[in-house]
C-alpha cells in the first residue's frame, strides 16, 4: 500500500500544482489530505501564490484517490466546491500489510502535543500512527505507548522552511521535500 500524505495546503497554487507533479511521479494508491486546504487562515500571511480556485480544479481532477479530513480553516463552504468529503474530523486507514492503524487527522482536535498541536492523543494500539498536520511543521517519531507519530510537514506555509509531503510504504513513513 503506497499512499501520499499532504497537509496545509492553504491555497497555495504553486506548491499545489508541484504537489501534483509529485503525486504524478510516486503514484500513489490514495492521496490523503489533512486538511487546510483552501483558505489560508487568520492566523497566517496571504501565500504569495494564493489562489484557492486554482487549487480546487486540482485537487477536483483527482477527486477519485483523496481521503480528506477537516483542518481548522475548513468550513461549510470548501465542502461545496470540492468533489470530495472533507468535514470529517478523523479518518482510519487500515493497513493490511502490517494490520496497524493510521488515525488521520488534522491535529487541532486530535494531537501529539508537540509544536502547536493539541494535546489529545486518540485511543490506538501499539504499532498504530497518528498522521496530522496543522503545526506546519515535519514530525517522524516514536510517541507514547508505541504509537507512531507523523506530520508531513506544509505544502503551502511551512514553518521549519521547506515545503513537504509525506510518504507512506511497506509499514514505513518518509518526507519528501518539494523543490
Amino acid at each position: 500500500m503506497k499512499l501520499l500524505i499532504a497537509s496545509d495546503i492553504h491555497g497555495a497554487a504553486t506548491w499545489c500544482a508541484r504537489l501534483m507533479s509529485a503525486i504524478e511521479t510516486h503514484r500513489p494508491e490514495r492521496v490523503l489530505l489533512l486538511g487546510d486546504l483552501l483558505y489560508h487562515g487568520p492566523r497566517n500571511d496571504l501565500p504569495e501564490d494564493y489562489a484557492p480556485k486554482q487549487v480546487i480544479s486540482m485537487l477536483n481532477g483527482m477527486a477519485d484517490r483523496v481521503l480528506a479530513v477537516r483542518g481548522n480553516c475548513e468550513a461549510e463552504v470548501d465542502q461545496m466546491v470540492l468533489d470530495f468529503p472533507c468535514m470529517a474530523d478523523y479518518a482510519l486507514v487500515a493497513d493490511p500489510e502490517t494490520g496497524h492503524d493510521l488515525f488521520l487527522t488534522h491535529g487541532h482536535i486530535y494531537g501529539a502535543g508537540i509544536h502547536n498541536s493539541v494535546n489529545n492523543l486518540p485511543r490506538l494500539r501499539a504499532g498504530d500512527s497518528l498522521v496530522y498536520g496543522h503545526t506546519h511543521i515535519k514530525v517522524d517519531q516514536q510517541g507514547p505507548d508505541g504509537i507512531r507519530l507523523f506530520n508531513p510537514g506544509s505544502i503551502g506555509i511551512p514553518k521549519d522552511g521547506s515545503h513537504s509531503f509525506g510518504l507512506y510504504e511497506g509499514g514505513s513513513f518518509s518526507h519528501v521535500v518539494l523543490a
